[in-house]
């Protein structure tokens, strides 16, 4: 696993697996305090971080089956929304392998019979695994084709 330094590094990443998967790719970026969705307080026009930095965030949108959206923050984590299931504090470093595995097919999920619910199981690097819970009126068809 690659370390991805800047959100600049991150969004090049995406865009070389982008190419590799044969999908579509929609990359917007805000750039400043007053322009990052974390930093509302910022105040008006400034831009800087207080020590100084300028804060870059962007948003990759991929087109296809599943549909996924990825918020890279200047905080070195990641939200990732997977038809409509939002995943959020995803580690920038694990974003690409997040995304190998829902391109790749290996990305399920599971059925709880009792207390009835649907969780999306990810498979990350090393043994482990990202598990975000599914509301049963949010599952899409492609969601519900992973059903296990």
């Amino acid at each position: 696993m690659d370390h991805l330094p800047t959100t600049e590094a991150a969004v090049t990443v995406l865009k070389e697996l982008a190419e590799t998967y044969g999908r579509e790719i929609r990359v917007s970026h805000d750039i400043g305090a007053d322009q990052t969705s974390r930093r509302t307080a910022a105040g008006v026009g400034v831009v800087t971080d207080p020590d100084g930095s300028l804060p870059h965030e962007a948003l990759v949108e991929f087109g296809g089956l599943p549909r996924v959206g990825v918020r890279l923050y200047p905080e070195d984590d990641a939200l990732i929304d997977v038809e409509g299931v939002e995943c959020p504090d995803i580690p920038r470093d694990d974003v690409p392998a997040f995304l190998r595995s829902l391109f790749d097919g290996l990305a399920y999920v599971k059925a709880r019979r009792f207390l009835p619910g649907y969780f999306l199981i990810v498979p990350l690097p090393g043994d482990r695994t990202h598990k975000e819970y599914v509301p049963m009126i949010a599952l899409t068809p492609w969601l519900s084709g992973r059903v296990r």
